[in-house]
C-alpha cells in the first residue's frame, strides 16, 4: 500500500466520503475544517491510501498547527472534542498511523495528536507508540426513546425543575445565527470565559462558523425582560446535535435558563428526526460542569486524547510552565483586553 496526501477543502471526494461514513461527525465536514483555516490559518491535511484515481475508502485527517510557541504538529483535530479516525479496518489504521510515526522526524513535526472516542492507542491498544495525553469524560444523550421518557431520565432537583421552573418564570427565546444574536451571545460569552479564568475564543471564531456550517449551527438566546441572561450554540450533522458552547450571566442563575435552553435544543433535535445530543467533553479537574452534564447523562464515556512519541512534547495536553505562566496573565489583564488575548493565544494552543 501507499500513503496519499490530500487537502480536503479542495479534494471533490471529501463531502461524499464523510456523509457515508458512520463514525464521522461535525469536526470531519468541510464547513468546520474551513472555519479552522479562516480562524486560525490551520491547513487541513487528509492521509489516505486511496490513490487520487480512485473513490476515498479510508482517511485520517488532520491540521497543521504551525507555532513559534508551542511548535509545528498535527493534531486531529483542534478545537475538536473528538474525531475517529475513518478507516475501515485495524490494518488501514496502523498502516496510516506507522507512516506517520515514521515521518514525524522528517517532516520535522513536534508530534501527532489523535482524539478517538472507539479505537485503541498505546502499547495495549491497537495501534502501538501513542501515549495518553489526556483524559476527558463525554456526555452523549440517546434521543431515540421518546421525548417524554427523555425528560423522566432527567435529574429531577437539579435539571426537571429548574426548565419547569424557567418556563414559569416568562422568559423568552431567540434562535438563529443573526449578526445581532451573534453579537449579544459574544458578549455572554467573554463574561463567563472570565469567570472561568480563560480567554475567550475570537470572534471570528464564531462568524466564520456561522459561515462556514450555515444552517447545521444554531444559537438559542434566553432573555427575561429584553435582557440577555444565557445562551447555547449548538452544531448538527446527520442525525446527531452537538452541545458546542454555552454562556450565562450568573446575575440570573435562579430563573434556570441554561437548563431549558438545553432542553428546547434537545426537544426541537428529536423533534427534527435526531437520535443522539452530544453534550461534548469535560475535564477530569472541572468537578462543577462535570456534575452539570452528569445530571443529564449519569453514564458518561470516558474520551482520551493520544500523542506519539510522548506526552511531554505536547504543549496543550500538559501543564507546561509556558501555559501555566499564560494563565496567570490572563487572570490579571483587564476585561476589555480578553478578546485581544483570545486572539494572540489560541491559535498557538490548537
Amino acid at each position: 500500500m501507499k500513503v496519499y496526501e490530500t487537502d480536503p477543502l479542495r479534494d471533490p471526494r471529501w463531502d461524499a466520503f464523510v456523509a457515508r461514513q458512520p463514525r464521522a461527525s461535525v469536526f470531519h465536514t468541510t464547513g468546520w475544517l474551513e472555519a479552522l483555516r479562516r480562524t486560525y490559518g490551520y491547513e487541513p491535511v487528509v492521509f489516505t491510501t486511496s490513490s487520487p484515481a480512485e473513490e476515498l475508502r479510508n482517511a485520517l485527517v488532520f491540521c497543521h498547527v504551525k507555532s513559534w510557541l508551542t511548535g509545528h504538529r498535527l493534531v486531529s483535530l483542534p478545537f475538536s472534542d473528538h474525531c475517529e479516525s475513518l478507516c475501515e479496518s485495524a490494518e488501514e489504521l496502523k498502516f496510516l498511523t506507522h507512516y506517520l510515526q515514521t515521518a514525524l522526524e522528517l517532516q520535522e513535526w513536534k508530534y501527532l495528536e489523535l482524539r478517538p472516542i472507539q479505537a485503541r492507542y498505546g502499547h495495549a491498544g491497537d495501534v502501538p507508540g501513542f501515549f495518553p495525553a489526556a483524559t476527558y469524560f463525554l456526555h452523549t444523550l440517546d434521543l431515540r426513546p421518546d421525548l417524554e421518557h427523555v425528560f423522566r431520565g432527567l435529574d429531577k432537583d437539579s435539571v426537571q425543575r429548574r426548565i419547569q421552573r424557567a418556563a414559569r418564570a416568562g422568559i423568552e427565546e431567540r434562535c438563529g445565527t443573526s449578526e445581532d444574536l451573534l453579537e449579544k451571545f459574544y458578549r455572554l460569552f467573554v463574561i463567563t470565559r472570565r469567570r472561568h479564568g480563560l480567554p475567550p475564543s475570537p470572534y471570528s471564531w464564531f462568524r466564520n462558523l456561522v459561515h462556514s456550517l450555515g444552517k447545521a449551527l444554531e444559537i438559542r438566546m434566553a432573555l427575561k425582560d429584553e435582557h440577555p441572561i444565557a445562551a447555547i450554540l449548538t452544531l448538527r450533522f446527520r442525525d446527531i446535535v452537538y452541545f458546542k458552547y454555552g454562556c450565562s450571566d450568573t446575575r440570573f442563575n435562579r430563573f434556570g435558563a441554561t437548563p431549558w435552553l438545553l432542553w428546547r435544543a434537545i426537544a426541537a433535535a428529536k423533534s427534527a428526526g435526531a437520535v443522539e445530543f452530544d453534550l461534548g467533553r469535560t475535564e477530569e479537574d472541572n468537578p462543577g460542569l462535570l456534575a452539570f452534564k452528569n445530571h443529564w447523562v449519569p453514564q458518561a464515556k470516558r474520551l482520551v486524547y493520544w500523542v506519539f512519541p510522548d506526552p511531554s512534547r505536547s504543549f496543550g495536553s500538559v501543564h507546561g510552565w509556558k501555559l501555566k505562566m499564560m494563565m496567570h496573565v490572563i487572570s490579571c489583564i483587564p476585561d476589555s483586553l480578553l478578546p485581544i488575548t483570545g486572539n494572540l493565544l489560541y491559535r498557538h494552543v490548537g
